[in-house]
């Protein structure tokens, strides 16, 4: 046997060779999830093409249905896009008017970027550089341009990421786009909405599309007017604290004052009265004034003057919540919504409590929650509260229009002999009552107020009326009445 050196040395190239070997290992471990988050991330884009090709498939149908209707009515010739994005929509949990713009989308994709999916169901890019190329790509009507656009996007695509890919097709459709920024911008400004997105803890996002110039504008002005308030608090408050000052310095410095001298009952209540100060930041200042102006405000162009008691100016928002009065008398502190979709919270439910004209008390089933009845009985207006009170939003299986935006429905036709009874009678959007009437798919209401929707596929879903939040009162809890 050859002597190797020392121990020592041979201990130390077996130390060496074993930090080796762990580098080796952690480096398989590290390719072995690389290849493997790869791999998933293949065949997730690889079922979202199929998916996509699915979806333009149900549209091409839907055409092929619509080409067989006469009538030149936008609403009737709808109709089989309508029925066929609820009836996928439904089979996938998900709201119709979602599926019917996810069909949309998937039509576009395979008519006017067909590289692209095909890129998709390649892996090579993600839903995300779908996305942006749809978004980005989707104004070129020019066949040619457009061609150009995906084959340049496509390329820079595979190599990065889906963020950079919207910032470069953005660019790309800049250069390619035969309209002008003008023309654009004509376009794009008709599409200028307001809407609302419900958040947690009783909040929702205001969100308003509308030209930048009248954005920044907006910004601008509120930003000037919090500004304004903040300069007046602050004078407020250096004339509070100066006027103060030198009232110390006058009591202090008079000849003959005393301690124990009792002052006037005007100076008292002087003394008392509590200045109020802003405490608000900027933030919520602008916010403030933008909700103000809006509710309280009038608009410039009011065509209404003449034809309504003030105008536009005189509306008043109206909204529909729901407070239980264990929540009024400050008992709990949950239970009120807003239209049935959105927690209201409860100090702004027992104010809105308090201003308002007029409540429906509404009786429930005291474990189930169910509505039974309310406290007036003119005929047709009790079974409207009734309803608003069972049905606080549409009644087709997922939607959430709110039912003051809603038909009261004869769930058996009105023509064709259903009584109207409350047991007859159920709260569907425009869109839901529509498609109920002009389609295939057909409802009937079962005890409790149940809506069994049936499909033109055949398929039955069931609708309950939703539930309240119930309190069941426990041994130590005091009732409120």
């Amino acid at each position: 046997m050859i002597p190797f050196g020392n121990g020592r040395a041979w201990r130390g190239g077996r130390a060496h060779r074993g930090r080796r070997g762990t580098r080796r290992g952690r480096g398989a471990a590290r390719r072995r999830l690389r290849c493997g988050a790869a791999r998933i991330h293949a065949e997730e884009a690889a079922l979202h093409a199929r998916k996509l090709r699915l979806l333009a498939d149900a549209f091409a149908l839907a055409e092929t249905q619509q080409a067989r209707i006469s009538s030149t009515r936008s609403k009737e010739r709808d109709m089989p896009l309508r029925a066929l994005a609820a009836e996928l929509g439904l089979a996938v949990k998900v709201n119709d008017r979602t599926m019917q713009s996810h069909m949309w989308d998937a039509h576009r994709l395979t008519t006017s970027f067909e590289a692209t999916v095909a890129a998709l169901e390649d892996g090579r890019i993600s839903r995300g550089h779908v996305s942006a190329i749809l978004d980005c790509g989707g104004a070129i009507d020019e066949p040619a341009a457009r061609a150009e656009f995906e084959q340049a996007v496509l390329e820079y695509a595979e190599t990065t990421t889906a963020a950079r890919t919207r910032a470069y097709a953005r660019q790309q459709a800049d250069i390619r786009n035969p309209l002008t920024l003008q023309e654009r911008h004509d376009l794009a400004v008709q599409g200028r909405r307001i809407w609302v997105t419900d958040l947690d803890d009783g909040m929702s996002l205001l969100n308003q599309l509308l030209p930048t110039a009248l954005a920044h504008g907006i910004i601008d002005r509120t930003t000037q007017q919090a500004k304004l308030i903040k300069r007046v608090d602050a004078a407020r408050r250096h004339e509070v604290r100066t006027t103060g000052e030198a009232t110390d310095a006058a009591t202090s410095g008079a000849p003959g004052s005393s301690c124990e001298s009792e002052p006037d009952e005007e100076e008292e209540e002087e003394e008392e009265e509590e200045v109020w100060y802003d405490q608000r930041t900027m933030d919520q200042i602008r916010a403030d004034l933008v909700a103000d102006m809006l509710l309280t405000g009038a608009p410039v162009i009011d065509p209404t003057l003449d034809a309504a008691p003030g105008g536009l100016g005189a509306i008043r928002a109206t909204v529909q919540i729901t407070v239980p009065v264990t929540t009024l008398t400050g008992v709990t502190s949950g239970g009120a919504e807003l239209d049935g979709i959105a927690p209201v919270d409860p100090a702004t439910a027992r104010r809105l409590a308090g201003d308002a004209p007029g409540w429906d008390r509404v009786m429930t089933e005291p474990v189930t929650g169910m509505v039974l009845a309310v406290d007036r009985y003119q005929p047709s207006a009790a079974q409207q509260r009734y309803l608003r009170a069972r049905d606080p939003h549409c009644r087709f299986p997922g939607c959430r229009r709110p039912a003051r935006l809603c038909d009261d429905d004869h769930t058996h036709d009105h023509a064709r002999g259903g009584p109207t009874d409350i047991r007859n009678l159920a709260c569907l959007c425009k869109r839901h009552h529509t498609l109920k009437h002009a389609t295939d798919w057909t409802v009937r209401q079962l005890p409790g107020g149940t809506l069994e929707w049936t499909s033109p596929a055949g398929r039955p879903y069931l609708d309950h009326p939703p539930q309240r939040v119930v309190f069941v009162p426990g041994d130590e809890t005091v009732a409120p009445f």
